[in-house]
């Protein structure tokens, strides 16, 4: 990496972002998928269930069903050849951060890895040292107070500031606005990591926004305690970042989402800092504040600090899937457990194409008996139920609670659905597609590497529209890929993730060999406008938990209306009146140097 000009610095920590994470891929720098000498995919490192494990129907699936060549390879640019631009300087605030003790450094690789999220974009640029513009100093706070000093610093000294947490954003929230000539402060959370108390009599814990949600949850399970949330991305994302986007767990069927968890916050901004007088479970006493926080992914300041419920750990945890004839029995299904109420604590339906690959991600099996049952599984299904290979979907299932209660949701679930011509796949198969979700964010990076752009994407729709949905979405984005000159197969897959009472939360994933395109990445924008066209013109929402940032921007003045967007500009300018926290993300601001006039 190259950069000319002087490196300042002072008291930097030494982070896991910068140590253990890869700098232009998704998650640990020793995980990814890769094709060994025999040439079988593989999934290296060792903290994950397929990790040394070999898949040896993966490559078969991924050649043909993208048409990919595995022979072309489309190599990321080293780390060391990237170019970075010299940071707008700014003297008066680098004296102010020394003066007050608050580690800074403006290195490029640390300026790098708190530039970017985990979008298409981001990727490519990264993988093309197409470098945007970047924050000009990283500082990490150790205390509230500190974090209190820093916005007094930028409001003294004429800077922005963009916070981050985990870093794992898919909606371009992170990404440094390309005409903000302010310096730009990256508010880095990662020192606020500690639990502060846990109230066993009230239920509750108090802890730092910066904890990463894999090392809160270990915290607690050591105490005899859950949080129950749990995001795809719990490994790497933050608390303060659950919160900033309204985030969902994969559990919240039992445990709730990011907003029935949160009993009291701290929020720092410009203004100073907003906290309720008490830690309630509920009050009435106007507009709840903790409504304008949530979701605001930093545009009016930052989350500090947060008390959430806690819950026992369950006596019983236990997998369980189904195999149903088609995407409409499962979905049917689904609809029948919201009706009666008895969702288990995790429920998602894969549709036939992710159920075709999940199966090509199975790793190879040293056990004659396991690969009978697997054979004999097969048939069962395949010739004796008459399940359709081509329209086969499965659902995965997590129960928890005490063996009474988890043995009475098994069998209510088991009995419903049979009553949609379901047919139980077993526990094995429950734990293996559940635990899968971790690692399967790895294989965006093993597809770039032969030319693939990919992205998944989500939205909530109501029950009474699931189906056309999910099936004018996926056709709109195979139609708009072949309109757009894409040659080969295209994955538009879909998944039911969690379901409401009134509907349900719905994940697409696409993916396209951009091979002989001259502009990929403009063919996969075309592609996905159009995809999110679609998505609200069925009935969708802009999004159910990945947020909005600039990425979703366009959708705001149609899902929030003219007074909605008016509204959230007024708690802007009362809260952040000369635009420190200046991501521009949500809206656009008159007056600032990314509106849109």
């Amino acid at each position: 990496m190259s950069s000319a000009y002087q490196t300042l610095e002072h008291d930097v920590p030494q982070s896991y972002r910068d140590k253990i994470l890869k700098w232009n891929g998704w998650g640990y720098n020793d995980s990814q998928f890769a094709i060994n000498k025999d040439g079988h995919v593989t999934f290296t490192g060792d903290k994950y269930d397929i990790s040394g494990k070999v898949m040896p129907h993966f490559r078969p699936w991924f050649e043909n069903y993208l048409g990919i060549d595995l022979n072309y390879v489309s190599p990321a640019q080293k780390l060391s050849d990237v170019v970075i631009d010299a940071p707008v300087e700014n003297e008066d605030l680098i004296d102010f951060l020394k003066e007050n003790n608050i580690s800074f450094s403006n290195s490029a690789r640390i300026r790098l890895m708190r530039a970017h999220g985990h979008t298409v974009h981001d990727m490519v640029n990264l993988r093309e040292g197409k470098i945007p513009r970047l924050p000009d100093v990283v500082v990490w706070p150790k205390t509230e107070q500190e974090i209190v000093k820093i916005i007094e610093g930028a409001m003294s000294h004429n800077c922005a500031i963009i916070p981050i947490g985990g870093g794992t954003s898919v909606t371009n929230a992170l990404d440094t606005p390309v005409t903000e000539k302010r310096m730009v402060i990256s508010l880095d959370m990662a020192l606020l990591d500690k639990i502060l108390w846990i109230d066993r009599e009230n239920l509750t814990c108090r802890a730092q926004a910066g904890i990463v949600g894999q090392s809160l949850e270990r915290q607690l399970n050591k105490k005899g305690f859950t949080c129950g949330h749990e995001p795809d991305s719990i490994e790497f994302s933050t608390l303060g970042g659950w919160v900033s986007t309204r985030a969902s767990g994969m559990k919240k069927n039992k445990y709730g989402n990011i907003e029935d968890l949160i009993v009291h916050l701290n929020f720092v901004c410009p203004k100073g800092i907003i906290q309720k007088q008490c830690q309630v479970p509920r009050m009435s006493s106007g507009p709840d504040i903790h409504q304008v926080i949530l979701g605001s992914e930093g545009t009016f300041g930052v989350v500090s600090e947060v008390t959430m419920k806690i819950f026992p750990l369950p006596e019983v945890k236990r997998y369980g899937s189904f195999v149903f004839p088609n995407f409409e029995s499962g979905v049917n299904f689904f609809r029948d457990v919201a009706r009666r109420r008895i969702q288990p604590a995790s429920l998602r339906l894969m549709d036939n194409d992710q159920f075709v690959m999940g199966q090509a991600l199975k790793v190879a099996s040293d056990s004659w008996w396991a690969s009978l049952k697997s054979s004999v599984s097969k048939m069962y299904i395949t010739s004796w139920k008459g399940f359709k290979v081509d329209e086969i979907c499965a659902a995965t299932c997590v129960y928890e609670g005490s063996r009474e209660e988890v043995d009475q949701q098994e069998e209510r679930l088991n009995k419903l659905a049979a009553e949609f011509h379901g047919v139980v796949g077993g526990e094995e198969n429950g734990q293996y597609g559940y635990r899968l979700t971790f690692a399967i964010a790895y294989l965006r990076d093993l597809g770039m590497n032969h030319g693939v752009l990919g992205e998944s994407f989500e939205t909530s729709v109501p029950w009474d529209k699931v189906l056309s949905l999910c099936r004018n979405v996926k056709e709109l984005m195979r139609r708009e890929a072949k309109a757009q000159g894409v040659k080969h197969p295209v994955l538009a897959s879909c998944r039911v993730t969690q379901v409401y009472d009134a509907g349900a939360c719905v994940y697409f994933y696409f993916g396209f060999n951009a091979r002989g395109l001259a502009d990929g990445m403009h063919v996969y924008d075309r592609i996905e406008t159009a995809a999110r066209d679609e998505i609200i013109a069925c009935g969708g929402s802009i999004s159910h938990h990945h947020g909005v940032g600039k990425i979703r921007k366009q959708w705001m003045l149609t899902t929030n209306g003219a007074v909605g967007i008016a509204l959230l500009k007024a708690i802007k300018s009362e809260l952040d009146p000369a635009n420190i926290f200046a991501n521009a993300n949500l809206i656009d601001i008159i007056g600032s140097p990314h509106c849109k006039l």
